[in-house]
């Protein structure tokens, strides 16, 4: 199944949803937790409180993996009780998986090693020959759809890329937190890295799930050009555990789109954005105590200035943005409720001059496209039409209240038809940057002391629509809110890793 059929065949819309299971299970969910057994397991600190001077060594792995997938605390009401992680999820199902490449590394063999995030450990899977180089460091991310699959069926492979791209995020925040750089290596195929990854040894997976490869990315000290390690062929140890003995459904749909986006990049854009700004305010206590809220207040007012400076982060030039090469192809589009001073409305971001006038060109002509006033002058915002638009956010993210209770709302729309038809791995890499705007939003709304929830469930077309869209070429990808939250004191919140502690600084 072609890409863009796939996509069409799993969108919601008024007269009905994507397949999805007709009854859930909640008592034998997946086992959010995939680990090796056999392997050793390699304890790694915490991040300390002053993230400060972070050394390129075991303690600053342990403080990056912390701040990019590790837990940020347990919540538990009545006799259940869940983690929650610093990289988001739909659904709170955690489909992407991390391993470390790492050669000549101080503190940690050179070899393959998974991250378990329940116990902050590594997990070695294959132990290579010693290094002579440099230091060098990967991160390789993977997916197990079936976490997904398992509650939304048909539509999961699209979480699951949004997903993946939450965790970049959540990686390029990490790096910049702590004083290093990550940046996406370009060129390497699925193939190439399920083989670095060890992903495709059958002895080691058995009946489990299997993972899908995604991405990677090497982390630097400071600065680089990221590139391939060499393939290994080192000693391997573990046995993949099973997440799902009993699985009640199979959406082979899914297995379809896997194999029909598989590929790589084909030749990065090349695109670099100007006047890099660094992620300054974005700290590890503020990436460790980020939440997704579950209903907001819908009498708060949002401050023009907070509003302008969270939609200001999403210029390109920002972290985590800096991951790729890619030119930005997602546009946000606003559904403004309650931002003191600014008129209730429909209002787009496009985040290059080349997406404005494909909007413009698209877009419904009755738009008025309007500057708003009071906005900087570098934050390309415009009002196309004033109206009160919180019913109908409303309905478009699946009749759900966050969408009009909120101080606005997104749709992020991409760039698609012509971009996933000359090449499908760009599927998956379009989400990837609409899971990237999310983890944006969820970190600056935090800082303005507000809280984000990502929306995978909206009706598609319905969407579409509304702006005058019709046919594949600009889809919405991803919907979004930020708002005041209202906290639910029923839940009972327990530390994330209660053995262990947060050092007050790097040894």
């Amino acid at each position: 199944m072609k890409a863009l059929a796939y996509h069409q065949r799993t969108k919601h819309g008024f007269g009905g949803f994507a397949a999805s299971p007709d009854t859930l299970d909640w008592d034998a969910q997946p086992n959010p937790f995939r680990e090796f057994a056999g392997a050793e397991k390699i304890d790694l600190d915490l991040a300390p409180l002053n993230c400060q001077s972070s050394p390129f060594s075991r303690a600053g792995l342990g403080a990056l993996l912390h701040l990019g997938f590790g837990l940020s605390a347990w919540k538990s009401f009545g006799p259940d009780r869940w983690a929650l992680r610093c990289n988001p999820s739909s659904g709170n199902l955690h489909p992407t998986e991390a391993y470390i490449l790492s050669e000549n590394f101080s503190g940690v063999a050179d070899g393959l090693h998974h991250y378990l995030s329940r116990d902050h450990v590594l997990e070695k899977r294959r132990a290579d020959p010693a290094h002579a180089g440099p230091a060098r460091l990967w991160i390789g991310l993977s997916s197990i759809h079936w976490r997904e699959a398992w509650k939304y069926g048909e539509r999961a492979f699209r979480y699951c890329q949004l997903d993946l791209g939450h965790a970049l995020g959540a990686l390029s925040y990490a790096a910049q937190t702590l004083g290093f750089r990550a940046k996406l290596v370009d060129g390497v195929d699925s193939a190439q890295l399920a083989r670095l990854l060890g992903l495709d040894r059958t002895e080691d997976f058995g009946a489990a799930e299997r993972e899908d490869a995604d991405a990677l990315v090497e982390i630097f000290a400071s600065a680089g050009e990221p590139s391939a390690p060499a393939a290994k062929t080192g000693v391997w140890s573990g046995a993949a555990n099973m997440l799902d003995a009993k699985p009640m459904y199979r959406w082979p749909v899914i297995d379809d789109v896997t194999q029909a986006t598989l590929g790589g990049s084909a030749g990065a854009e090349n695109f670099i954005a100007q006047a890099r700004a660094p992620a300054e305010k974005i700290t590890a206590d503020l990436i460790l105590q980020r939440r997704s809220a579950q209903a907001f207040n819908p009498k708060h007012r949002m401050t023009p200035q907070d509003f302008f400076d969270v939609l200001a982060a999403l210029a390109p030039q920002n972290p985590p943005f800096d991951l790729w090469g890619f030119a930005p192809r997602i546009h946000p589009l606003l559904f403004v409720h309650r931002v003191e001073g600014l008129p209730q409305g429909l209002y787009a971001l496009p985040r290059s001059a080349e997406g404005e006038a494909l909007l413009r060109k698209n877009f419904s002509g009755d738009f008025v496209w309007r500057k708003v006033l009071g906005a900087p002058d570098s934050l390309p915002l415009y009002l196309l039409k004033e109206m009160d638009a919180r019913g109908l956010a409303r309905r478009l993210f699946c009749n759900q209240g966050i969408g009009g209770d909120s101080s606005f709302g997104v749709a992020m729309l991409a760039e698609f038809g012509p971009l996933v038809e000359a090449n499908p791995w760009r599927y998956r890499q379009l989400h990837w940057e609409a899971g990237l705007i999310g983890q944006a939003l969820y970190l600056e709304a935090e800082r303005v002391n507000l809280r984000g929830t990502g929306i995978g469930c909206y009706f598609d077309d319905e969407t579409h629509a509304l702006f005058g869209l019709s046919g594949p070429d600009l889809q919405s990808l991803y919907h979004f809110t930020v708002g005041l939250p209202y906290v639910d004191a029923r839940l009972a919140t327990e530390p994330a890793y209660p053995n262990k502690v947060r050092p007050e600084r790097f040894a």
